[in-house]
């Protein structure tokens, strides 16, 4: 590991099942993570080993599974994971689209962030909000 890189996500979802078969399942699947760790109702760590990072997905509380999620609060804003290529980009968004999962903004080049920076913008069952992003320099 890398002093100061990231080890792992940690996100609550209201239904641990439903999100993972709808959402997670699919994407961090093709992102080339998988589930290594499994507690039914519970948890679920799902671990990608030439990124050297592990998603883990927690269970919300019943007392606060009806909470929506608040993007501007104080909080979760949004996750951006890397792909190598634009086409991966669009294999991605084919993947939301061929499992109904909401895209944000279609995948498209954004300048303002970083030369030839191009992205796909989505959402989980929650509303939480995703990207993945090719980048083939990081500004400095």
């Amino acid at each position: 590991m890398v002093k100061g890189s990231m080890n792992h996500l940690a996100l609550t979802v209201r239904s641990l099942t439903e999100s993972e078969a709808k959402f997670y399942a699919p994407v961090l699947g093709f992102l080339g993570y998988d589930k290594v760790e499994d507690i039914p109702g519970k948890m679920t760590l799902w671990f990608n080993e030439k990124a050297q990072f592990a998603v883990n997905l927690w269970q919300a509380e019943p007392e606060l599974s009806s909470r929506p999620h608040a993007r501007y609060a104080p909080g979760f804003h949004h996750c951006a994971f890397a792909a190598e290529s634009r086409a991966e980009v669009d294999k991605l968004h084919g993947i939301l689209a061929a499992h109904g999962i909401r895209v944000l903004d279609a995948p498209a080049e954004y300048p303002q962030y970083a030369p030839g920076f191009y992205a796909v913008y989505f959402e989980d069952c929650d509303g939480m909000k995703f990207e993945v992003v090719h980048m083939p320099e990081f500004p400095a």
